[in-house]
């Protein structure tokens, strides 16, 4: 048995789950969130707790079966806490600004590079040097995160970029004098 898949979700209080079919909905305090599960994965609510069970140990379903109950309970943290990553901006010069609800960042090149704000994702900036990005789909939170730290990832001389606060960025010696 799949142990994630095993374990079940506890809701917490004003989280409300609802399955239609294969169509699970989630509602909580910060907003409403939906997917599909797979044909074969079984999703269930009893008393506050939701379990995801599979028909048998296909190698397909074992996979799917701890998938579901991940995905599920992320929707579940989601409607209820919320999630956030947050971006540190490196170098002479580099700054972030939040202007309207557009991020405007200033790194190094000739232009400033602005990034709108989407309706599901809030973007905060607490200094000139960090950006919190958060919402309620882990998913999407990642991937804009991704996105922003595509626009000037962290190179290893010097450490200039934008990275992620957990990210440590190896940093390599350059080049040495002529011998």
């Amino acid at each position: 048995m799949s142990r994630i898949g095993r374990a079940p979700i506890v809701l917490p209080a004003g989280v409300e789950v609802k399955v239609d079919g294969q169509h699970v909905t989630v509602k909580g305090p910060k907003g409403e969130l939906s997917m599909n599960a797979a044909p074969s994965i079984k999703v269930e609510v009893s008393e506050g707790v939701v379990h995801v069970s599979r028909p048998d140990d296909a190698k397909e379903n074992r996979s799917l079966h701890g998938l579901t109950r991940s995905l599920v309970h992320n929707m579940v943290i989601g409607v209820s806490e919320g999630f956030k990553k947050t971006l540190e901006v490196n170098g002479v010069g580099y700054r972030a600004a939040k202007e309207g609800k557009n991020l405007v960042l200033n790194i190094g090149y000739s232009h400033q590079v602005i990034i709108p704000e989407t309706e599901d994702i809030q973007i905060e900036v607490p200094g000139p040097n960090q950006i919190v990005i958060k919402g309620i789909d882990k998913q999407k939170v990642g991937q804009f995160a991704a996105e922003v730290r595509g626009k000037r990832p962290p190179e290893p001389y010097k450490g200039k970029g934008i990275k992620y606060d957990y990210e440590v960025v190896r940093r390599k010696e350059g080049k040495t004098g002529a011998k």
